[in-house]
């Protein structure tokens, strides 16, 4: 069976990245950091007029191993999914074969598969992880799970996935207490001013944003080039949420969730390909600033550099250190106006819906995940037949 043929029913999105993507866009990675976003990014990078049929897809990362879960997600206008695949045999890598049964799930579900969940380097804090020489920066150790995700972009490569999603995490997600939503629903709320100030640093002990910059390019400098060799796309996803004035538990600044979205552009800076992007969620994004209405020419400059392959919703109430998520109908960030922009810029990806609000009668959110994708294919489809021109798009 040849597993490329398999994904390029997904709209050839390796061949998209490659083509738009030589070298980072001067008026999106280089131009934002300098001052204001907003004015560079929204005034040098007017609207597009859209390209239809729009390319986008409802994709999720839920985790799931059955056919009954995918014909769920099927139901529910899920096309893309984000597979976790698990290693075997004691090792701590992939081989092709680790990845045969995802992807045997995915087609016989008529599922595209962009990318796949690393089997390290989640969003987890660092005391629990595993495997956390990477970002402790610990050498020889990080070394050899470098080496680990060498052979993890080899399978992705022989098995034909076009990329892997990552974090470059230390703290997690941290979060100060619940907020009760509409139907008696429940969600995560983060308010700096309730982090105890006693807490012990972590086991990574004072992190400079120097040295925390130091451990992310260790390593993008020494991924990115197999990347590279073999074609395979990674997504790093910012930290969430950004850290205080005066940082957290040891760690002075989540570098990569700095206000203004300013890391995220140093982070696509630090090595110059097509295959070293983000898998950018919007929530977290909107947790990093101080006015949610930046998000807008934000995303705008990121989505100039081609290199955002894979899109995270999910809707907050409040600005940094101060904030609660939200149902994605109901939160200061205009879900329809980012998906028109997505659309705009001609992202080709999955647009997957994160961190759906809890109740205690819905065991696994799958009512609100059902609620999530139907809401994202709501949008797409209203910027492909209702935006101007009005009508473009219907068959």
């Amino acid at each position: 069976m040849d597993r490329r043929d398999f994904i390029k029913r997904g709209g050839a999105v390796a061949g998209a990245a490659a083509a738009g993507a030589a070298a980072l866009v001067t008026t999106g990675a280089n131009a934002a950091p300098q001052g204001n976003t907003a004015s560079n990014a929204g005034g040098a990078n007017p609207p597009k007029a859209i390209q239809r049929p729009v390319k986008i897809g409802v994709g999720t990362q839920r985790n799931a191993t059955t056919s009954a879960q995918l014909q769920e997600f099927v139901r529910h206008s899920v096309t893309r999914w984000v597979p976790s695949p698990r290693t075997t045999g004691g090792r701590t890598y992939w081989i092709p074969s680790d990845l045969e049964p995802s992807l045997e799930l995915a087609e016989q579900h008529g599922l595209t598969v962009d990318i796949v969940t690393l089997p390290l380097l989640g969003s987890t804090n660092i005391d629990t992880e595993r495997r956390p020489a990477i970002m402790l920066g610990q050498s020889p150790q990080r070394d050899s799970d470098i080496e680990d995700i060498h052979r993890c972009i080899e399978a992705c490569a022989a098995m034909g996935v076009p990329g892997f999603k990552y974090n470059m995490s230390i703290l997690g997600v941290p979060s100060t207490g619940e907020v009760e939503l509409r139907g008696g629903s429940t969600t995560r709320q983060f308010r700096a001013a309730d982090l105890d100030p006693n807490a012990p640093n972590t086991i990574a002990g004072i992190v400079t944003a120097d040295s925390f910059w130091e451990r992310i390019n260790y390593f993008i400098q020494r991924v990115i080039p197999v990347c590279d060799q073999y074609k395979v796309r990674a997504a790093c996803h910012p930290q969430d949420p950004g850290t205080p004035p005066g940082g957290y538990r040891g760690v002075l600044e989540n570098v990569l969730s700095t206000p203004s979205g300013m890391g995220l552009f140093k982070f696509l800076n630090l090595y110059n390909s097509p295959y070293h992007g983000l898998n950018l969620c919007c929530g977290t994004l909107a947790e990093m600033l101080w006015d949610v209405n930046e998000i807008y020419d934000i995303l705008r400059a990121l989505l100039k550099t081609k290199r955002v392959f894979n899109i995270h919703m999910r809707n907050i109430k409040g600005h940094r250190d101060d904030f609660f998520e939200t149902w994605p109908d109901e939160g200061d960030v205009n879900h329809a106006r980012l998906v028109q922009i997505l659309a705009e810029e001609g992202y080709p990806f999955a647009i997957d819906p994160d961190h759906i609000p809890d109740h205690p009668d819905d065991p696994g959110n799958r009512q609100g995940y059902a609620h999530g994708y139907g809401y994202i294919k709501a949008l797409i489809q209203a910027v492909d037949t209702l935006s101007p021109p009005y009508g473009a798009g219907v068959t």
